[in-house]
């Protein structure tokens, strides 16, 4: 997957952390693709990284970065452990 069609895809990912929050509305979890590799949750503040053109959307991996400046993520992300 291209990081093209992620942007696509933006209309419909939402951060699985921040959708349970009933308190943030019907867009709970809306992402933003910063630095073409990372999808940018402002509602949890969890940063998911896009390896190898695939979403990592695992909650764990969102809460890893999550302390870590935007400038300060690595291009491209490393693979998850």
């Amino acid at each position: 997957m291209s990081n093209e069609n992620i942007k696509e895809l933006l209309d419909i990912l939402r951060c699985p952390e921040a959708v349970h929050d009933t308190s943030k509305g019907a867009d709970a979890g809306k992402l933003e693709l910063v630095r073409d590799y990372w999808l940018v949750s402002a509602d949890s503040g969890n940063k998911y990284p896009i390896v190898d053109g695939i979403p990592v959307m695992l909650i764990e991996e969102g809460q890893k970065w999550r302390n870590t400046a935007i400038e300060d993520l690595p291009v491209p992300p490393p693979a998850p452990a």
